[in-house]
């Protein structure tokens, strides 16, 4: 009898706790109490969670979105010894950070600080030139002026948000929310993002990415559209060909297409192949099924396929990712 696979070890706390949140005035107030709620309260059932300041930009008290005033007990100074540096949002795409804040963030950086921008915060991080060469997104309203203004920033409009590594930048203010709990996976294992996802009310890994937010509203075949999108989630491991959907829905395969990517921003194909690497993530880390098994599972075909898709989409291979992220033992 065959020995059972061996189970994963659980991502360990980062060495450097210390969460330093930008303060500045103009403060974005929905993209600052994302970096509270998901940083900085306490959570005694997580061993050796964050640690959380606010540091200054200006001279307090600094005027925050909705008229609230904001004083830290920090200056820049403090952002040197921090593991992690959050840029929450910015007081405008076209306000240039002062010089001493772009040095601060250089200096954390070199001391091995990562840093994290919510929405248009990226201006701040690309300011720095810390993201030249590298890929970053915003909030689909400025794709086009952070492209203008950095060329050497390889532009992902269409995403939530993008790992770096040591910067890490969100789309759009709620994508602020996907990117923390992204950290928080990393840093401490699936079971403890899902814990802060389930006291927040929100879910722990968001499917798609910015586009279903830029289309129009969904049509009126929406609930149609809607219970083949359930259909088609609970038969992942079948084919699944256009010809067999558009019956399904009672539409022509062109009608299909169009509505598909109207309510989805994708094809078909497209949202399949996610689907199917969500459930394989799934799989992955709550399992210690075989990689070959859970490409059939999850409908890949093969286990060379599944390899595929896993490091064009999460750029990690499977076995890498079951090793990153699989439940503790």
């Amino acid at each position: 009898m065959k020995n059972p696979p061996k189970r994963s070890r659980r991502p360990s706390a980062p060495i450097n706790r210390d969460v330093a949140v930008l303060v500045y005035d103009g403060l974005c107030t929905f993209e600052f109490g994302i970096a509270v709620e998901m940083f900085g309260l306490p959570r005694p059932e997580l061993k050796d969670w964050y640690r959380f300041r606010l540091c200054a930009v200006d001279r307090g008290p600094m005027r925050a979105a909705g008229g609230m005033r904001v004083l830290a007990d920090a200056g820049l100074e403090d952002l040197a010894g921090a593991g992690t540096v959050i840029v929450p949002g910015w007081r405008g795409i076209d306000a240039a950070p002062p010089p001493a804040l772009l040095d601060a963030l250089r200096k954390a950086h070199a001391n091995g600080a990562r840093l994290l921008s919510f929405c248009s915060g990226v201006f701040v991080l690309a300011a720095t030139g810390l993201l030249d060469g590298r890929r970053a997104t915003t909030h689909w309203r400025y794709a086009d002026a952070l492209a203008a203004r950095f060329p050497r920033i390889r532009i992902e409009p269409d995403v939530l948000y993008v790992d770096e590594g040591d910067v890490l930048t969100s789309a759009g203010s709620a994508a602020a929310l996907d990117l923390s709990l992204h950290l928080i996976r990393r840093d401490f294992g699936p079971e403890a993002a899902n814990s802060v996802a389930r006291r927040a009310v929100v879910p722990a890994h968001r499917d798609g990415g910015q586009a279903q937010f830029i289309q129009a509203p969904l049509p009126e075949q929406g609930a149609t559209l809607g219970k083949l999108l359930e259909w088609m989630r609970r038969h992942l491991d079948q084919p699944l060909p256009l010809p067999e959907l558009a019956e399904r829905a009672r539409m022509s395969e062109r009608t299909l297409l169009r509505r598909f990517e109207d309510a989805t921003g994708c094809s078909p194909k497209q949202w399949l192949t996610r689907e199917r690497l969500n459930r394989a993530r799934e799989l992955l880390e709550g399992s210690d099924l075989p990689v070959e098994r859970v490409a059939d599972v999850c409908g890949f075909g093969s286990a060379d396929t599944l390899r595929h898709h896993f490091r064009h989409h999460v750029k990690l291979s499977p076995a890498r990712y079951r090793e990153r992220f699989a439940h503790a033992s």
